[in-house]
C-alpha cells in the first residue's frame, strides 16, 4: 500500500508553506516505507510514500511527461503487467 499527500490552491494565487507536504509524507511512511517523491509549483505541492512490492528498480513518483508540462502522483499497480507489455 502506498501513500499520497498534498495541499492545492484551485487559484494558484498561494504557495504552500515550506515543509508542510514533507511532514505530511513522513505521517504516512508506513504506508510507504521505500521510496518518497515530491512535485512543487505555486499553489499546489505533491508527496508520494512507496511500497516496492513489483518494479523495485523503477516505479519513481512523481510522474511526468517529456517536457515536464504535466505530472502525476498516482497509487496502482497493474497485476498483469507481463502481459499487458506484450
Amino acid at each position: 500500500m502506498c501513500g499520497i499527500a498534498g495541499v492545492l490552491d484551485l487559484l494558484g494565487q498561494r504557495s504552500v508553506p515550506e515543509g508542510i507536504v514533507k511532514r505530511m509524507a513522513q505521517a504516512l511512511v508506513h504506508r510507504g516505507p521505500d521510496e518518497e517523491g515530491y512535485f512543487r509549483r505555486r499553489g499546489v505541492e505533491l508527496a508520494s510514500r512507496r511500497l516496492s512490492i513489483v518494479g523495485l528498480a523503477d516505479g519513481q513518483q512523481p510522474v511526468a511527461n517529456e517536457d515536464q508540462s504535466v505530472s502525476v502522483v498516482f497509487n496502482g499497480e497493474l497485476f498483469d503487467y507481463i502481459e499487458q507489455r506484450s
